[in-house]
Parts: C-alpha cells; structure tokens; sequence
C-alpha cells in the first residue's frame, strides 16, 4: 500500500473475514456500540432535566430520584464498556492467534527457494510486529471507530434537539477541527509505514548480525557494525519523533479548537439565558455534550490511522500467504517402507526456474539399487547438494523425472517420502532444548530406549552420559555450548533413530575428529550395510566403500561407476582426484 493510496475497503473486507469463527462475540460487541452510544449521551441530558426541573423548583424527592436513575446509568454504562473493551480485544487476539498458525503452517511449507532469497528477519517481522499490528484493527480500529461514530451521531442528534442554535454556534469551528484532524491522519500514517519498513530492516540485520557474530568477533568488525546499526536504529527513532512530533502539534490544536467552542456556546448560551431562549440545565448540559463531541474526533483521527497501519501489515501478511513458492503435495502414496530404488532421469534444474541460462543440474541421469551406496564427488557448485535437495522435494526440477522405487516421486505424499529419507549435513542445526528432544524433533513415537539405543551404535552415547543430565542436557541455542564434532554426532544419532530406507550424507563427516571418525566410519559401515545411501564428500576416505561414485562437474555427469572401474580410466576426473588427495601426499591407497 502506498503512501497516496486510499482506504482499501476489499482489504478491509479479507480482515473482518478472518473474525467468522467467532461471528457471536463480533455480533455482540457490535451491538454493545449500539446500546452505549444512546447510553453516553443519557447522563447529560438527566443532568439537565435535573437542573431545569428539581433544583431550580427545589424539589429534592424527584432530585434524588433522578441522581439515582443517573447514577444506575453511569454503572449500567461501565459495565457495558467493560465487556465492549474486553470482547472487542479477544476478539483480536482470537484472530491473530489463529492467523499466526496459518502463518507458520504455511512458512513451513514453502519451499526452501523462499528462505534462499528471503531474509529470516523480514519472515520473522511478518510473524510477529505484522500480525500483532492487525490487532488494532479490531482493539483500536474498526469497532472502536464504529462505536465513536455512533457516539458522535447520537451527541450531534440530542444536541440539535436541545438547542439547535447553541448547536450551530459550537459548530463554527467545526471545519478548522475536521482539516487539522485530516493533516494529522496523513502525516502520522506516512511515518508510521516508514516506522514498519525501519523494524523489517532492524530485524534483519540484528538477526544476521547475532546468528553471524563469530565472524564479527574474528574480523574485529564490531565498531563497522555498530556504526551500520546507529544508522538504522536512527532512522527508526527519526520516523518515530515525527510521528510523535504530529501528536504533540494535534492534541494541544483540538483542545484550544475545543475551549475556543466552550467559549462560544457560553458566551452565545449565557445571553439566551438572559433572553429565555435557553435554559440553565442547558447551558449546564452543553459543556458535556462538546466534550463528548470533540473526544472522540480528538481520538478518530489517530484510530484511523491504526486501522490503516493493521490494514498495511495485513497486506503484508496476505502477500506472505499467497506466495506460490509452496510444495505441491498432490501425491496419495505413503509406504511404510521404501526398498530404496533411486533413479534420476534426465534431471534439469535451476533455482531461478526456466529462465535461468545455465541451470545448475544439466541431464543429470543415474540410479541406485536398493541397498546400494552411491558417492558423490565433484568442485564446489558442481551441483552436489542440489541433488539431495531434490530428492528430498525441497524444490521442484523443471525437467525429467526422479523416480523412487519406480514411482515418480511427485506421487508419494511428501511428508510420507521424507519420513523415509534421513539427511546429515554439514552445518548441524540444533535448536534450544535437551538432547533428546533435538534427537527425537519431539516425535512422541520415539523412545529414550531408542534413542540410547542408536546413540550406542553411532558411539555418541559415551560422550552424551557425560554431558551433566545425560540425554536431558539442556543445548543451547544452535548446539552453542557443544563442539562441532559433538554436534555432528547428535546429527547422526538422529538420522538412525528414524530407521530411514534412504540415507544422505553431505559432507556429514568433515568437523569430526580422527579419533571420532574412526568411531562414525564404523558405525556409516553398519548403518549402508542395509539401506540406500547416498555420500557426498570432498575427502575421498570416507567412500571408500561405496558401491558406485559419481563425478560432477558444472552439473554434469562427468563419470560414474565402481571405485575400482574410475581409478582404471586413464586422464579421468575420479582419478584426478583421487591422485591429488592421496598419492601427491605421499599417503598410501584408501581403496
């Protein structure tokens, strides 16, 4: 929404749409607005009877009669104003509950192409600062509008009713209230949309910036740092203060705007008074009826802008939900088990789509038996890691066909497929929580006797028995107080536990120690003894088993065929390899 665009009513329509699970609660606080607004306007006008009527006559029985109908009134009104405000906010925090799931259900099932060009802070902004802005337009906006306006036309109506020449005199400044209350909108709407563009790009760099801070910390780059977020963090304060500087100019305009028309109405309500135009309880009422009259106008304004602001992170939000960049989970085929045949067919893709000139796999075709290990080698780019990722659906190819166990993989139910395949990669993620639950990802199927069990194979059960609480060590935020090669093992044990027909290694060995890698290689030979397996390493001793390897190069199949076969091949790439990492170091063969 840009800075010049108007109210967006078919935006406006898709946000109260999202209020239909709970149309009685709307239903009824919008009938609240219906019931205070004669309500308000009650006290006022007994007051004025009170006064024309009772004092005036000195009649004290039908004075205290009538305090006790505006006292009964006063109560009756704080306690529908208790439940208009309550409901009126649950009704937007039941909203935005439910749309924060919709949100994160449907973040999670994007494709990992969004994440590649989407920064983590402007998703979490969207999650968190976007949504939570869409509460005001029901706690602030919308229904408080509507409650106001009602009020305004009920003060307006009695007003007229009572006087409607003190009326129009109040009303003389009237249009002076109405452009400054315009000017103000403007103005606060146009900071307050640099305010959410200045917190998208906040959260963004603090995220890099702390996820990345070992990399700071080395390149002694924390006075560059800081001086780039001094800027940033200036400018987000720079567009709060003009917001704020229109607030401190608008409120002291309306209330001199409102003693101005206190001013008129007693001067013009005194001399009618005198001339028996007007009566005392109205020259009493008035004064109440112009404060009632400019509060809310005082307050509409900036109301509005709030709903402009929750409309602004709603579009935001909408756009999140229907980027297109989203598994196509149209399969229906979910095994218990894969024999674990792979076959890629002539494989093209690119993560820039069709349009891309030089895709990254470029018929790409070769397949594994069940229970084979294929290694894969190549240069980095060759295309290594975009193959586990394909056979994974993290992305869709553009052209050919992946089969497994000769089905086309877009027939398996996706979340069904993955449950079969396991995955340890290099950079080992582990989110805050213990062991076990960063081992199991909380899958209540999963038994700590499992777990310790796969622990025990892979030779990671030893160095987890000593973490102070065991299996229930509470890790850190990205495995932060545990070593790389610690992580690595973690990783490991959770791939087994899973007991996956297809096993992926990418580089799932190369933060191990020696001393620990001699424990995983014997525990990598138990566990592709019996599976499908897929290696992809740089350091040529950890396929040394492997029942086929295939060599990349700019996402193509170079060679592929036994260890033995490509060392016999005289200038072969394998060979290459093979000699540069071995032989000219003087080491003896890994084959």
């Amino acid at each position: 929404m840009s800075d010049t665009q108007k109210f967006n009513f078919s935006l406006f329509r898709r946000v109260m749409a999202m209020v239909k699970p709970y149309k009685r609660v709307f239903i009824f606080t919008a009938a609240l607005t219906v019931v205070l607004a004669p309500l308000a306007i009650l006290r006022p006008k007994l007051l004025q009877i009170m006064v024309d009527n009772y004092i005036f006559k000195g009649d004290v029985h039908g004075m205290t009669v009538l305090a006790s109908i505006i006292l009964g009134a006063l109560v009756l009104e704080v306690t529908l104003r208790y439940f208009f405000l309550y409901y009126s906010d649950w009704l937007g925090q039941a909203t935005i509950r439910d749309l924060r799931v919709r949100v994160f259900n449907h973040v999670t099932g994007l494709h990992l192409n969004y994440f590649d060009k989407t920064p983590i802070g402007q998703s979490t902004t969207r999650t968190i600062n976007d949504i939570e802005a869409i509460n005001t337009v029901f706690s602030e906006g919308s229904i408080t509008i509507l409650a106001d306006l009602m009020t305004l036309t009920a003060v307006l109506v009695i007003m007229f009713i009572t006087s409607w020449k003190l009326t129009m005199v109040v009303l003389v400044v009237f249009p002076l209230l109405i452009w400054g209350s315009y000017k103000f909108k403007e103005s606060v709407r146009r900071s307050y949309e640099k305010v959410r563009n200045h917190i998208a790009a906040m959260n963004t760099f603090l995220q890099e910036r702390i996820t990345g801070m070992r990399i700071v910390q080395i390149f002694n780059a924390e006075a560059r740092e800081a001086e780039k977020f001094r800027q940033i963090n200036r400018d987000y304060t720079g567009a709060n203060l003009r917001a704020i500087n229109a607030y401190a100019v608008f409120f002291p305009v309306v209330d001199i705007i409102s003693a101005l028309s206190l001013g008129l109405m007693v001067w013009y309500g005194a001399r009618g008074v005198l001339s028996g135009e007007v009566t005392v309880g109205t020259l009493v009422a008035f004064p109440l009826y112009i404060s009632m009259l400019y509060r809310p106008i005082r307050m509409l304004a900036d109301k509005f802008n709030t709903l402009q602001m929750g409309l602004i992170a709603a579009e935001r939000v909408f756009k999140l939900l229907e980027h297109t960049e989203k598994v196509q989970n149209a399969g229906t085929l979910a095994p218990e088990r894969l024999k674990g045949k792979v076959e890629f067919d002539n494989v093209y893709f690119s993560y820039h789509g069709e349009t891309d000139e030089v895709p990254v796999l470029r018929g790409v075709s070769f397949n594994i038996k069940p229970g084979e290990t294929l290694a894969i080698v190549g240069s980095t780019g060759s295309g290594k890691t975009t193959i586990i990722s394909l056979l994974s659906r993290f992305y869709e190819i553009q052209r050919g066909q992946i089969r497994i166990d000769d089905i086309d993989q877009r027939d398996y139910d996706v979340f069904a497929l993955r449950r079969r395949i396991a995955v340890v990669l290099q950079d080992v993620f582990l989110f805050s929580g213990t062991v076990l639950e960063n081992i199991t990802l909380r899958d209540s199927a999963l038994t700590e006797a499992q777990v310790i069990e796969a622990a025990k194979m892979i030779g990671a059960h030893r160095f987890i028995e000593k973490l102070p609480g065991g299996y229930h060590y509470q890790v850190r935020e990205r495995g932060a107080t545990l070593s790389m090669g610690q992580r690595q093992l973690i990783s490991f044990v959770r791939a087994l536990v899973f007991n996956p027909d297809i096993l992926i290694l990418d580089e799932a060995t190369s933060s191990i120690d020696p001393e620990s890698e001699s424990v995983i290689q014997h525990a990598i030979e138990t566990l592709i003894a019996r599976r499908t397996s897929i290696i992809i390493a740089h350091r040529l001793s950890t396929i040394r088993h492997a029942t086929n390897v295939m060599v990349l190069e700019k996402g193509k199949v170079m060679e592929i065929g036994s260890p033995e076969e490509l060392l016999a091949i005289e200038d072969g790439k394998y060979r290459e390899l093979y000699e540069k990492q071995f032989l000219q170091l003087g080491e003896s063969s890994a084959f």
